[in-house]
């Protein structure tokens, strides 16, 4: 049996792990350079009741992805707003890794590989159409590319495309399969129905952090800096999707994690 994939992010390689697993032959199809996409930049696992999850998928032999982030882990059992026995993986470490786990266990990834059209008849799907022309045909046909929707949703509901790790305007948008064959997405939204996007972080450079800062992230993993009064904007909480971000203490807070550090040799 030939199961295609269609999205390299951390469901995407579960289906593909799962997959091989029961004997078949598997291909993902990633449209960007990188697997797991938005895990290249959250850092963060084991959170909340992914804790409970996480140790029911290691006792059921289904915890391939967790030993993966428990290997590269920087921090864990930590706690800040919203979040409580969290693990904080490296994101510089993590990809590579799964990557290599996958190859090695015989599965088949095609990177910068965009999925444009489904060939969809009598409630089936025969196969896929690639950017580049090509025509894959296969027995199964799993979507895990999340429901963030064309880059136009970023644009108009959140901040646009400003240090996105998915870079659609490089790879290209993103298509719904289950869209083309009739099931509808179902996507996050704000108050008012407003349909929501990524929101609430960005990256800093470690070493541009002062020796006190980075001393405590070292230690502890996460810093917690109070932002003064008459700068408070609880407002902007109105605009996030996922609730864990819209507490009053991310208004109140700027909140540093440690998720890795890239140290650059000079030639």
């Amino acid at each position: 049996m030939k199961v295609i994939i269609i999205g390299g992010g951390w469901s995407g390689v579960a289906a593909a792990i799962t997959a091989k697993k029961a004997g078949a032959e598997v291909h993902i199809y990633e449209k960007t350079d990188l697997l797991l996409g938005l895990g290249n930049v959250g850092g963060i696992m084991r959170n909340n009741g992914r804790y409970t999850a996480s140790e029911e998928l290691n006792y059921l032999g289904a915890g391939d992805l967790i030993d993966i982030v428990d290997n590269t882990a920087r921090h864990t059992d930590i706690e800040f707003p919203g979040h409580k026995h969290v693990t904080l993986y490296d994101v510089n470490l993590i990809e590579g890794n799964v990557r290599e786990y996958i190859v090695n266990m015989g599965i088949n990834i095609h990177m910068e590989s965009r999925v444009v059209d489904v060939n969809f008849k009598d409630g089936k799907i025969f196969g896929i159409y690639l950017s580049d022309d090509t025509y894959e045909e296969a027995d199964v046909f799993i979507e895990t590319t999340g429901t963030t929707g064309p880059m136009g949703n970023c644009l108009r509901y959140g901040n646009g495309c400003s240090m996105c790790i998915l870079r659609c305007p490089s790879f290209g948008p993103r298509l719904s399969v289950s869209e083309r064959c009739g099931v509808s997405d179902i996507q996050g939204e704000r108050e008012d129905d407003i349909l929501g996007a990524f929101s609430g972080s960005c990256k800093l450079a470690k070493e541009s952090l002062s020796k006190e800062i980075q001393n405590q992230l070292d230690e502890t993993g996460v810093v917690i800096l109070e932002i003064p009064k008459e700068d408070v904007n609880y407002d902007k909480l109105a605009t996030k999707v996922c609730q864990q971000y819209a507490l009053k203490e991310f208004a109140e807070n700027i909140i540093l994690l440690d998720t890795g550090v890239i140290f650059c040799k000079k030639k």
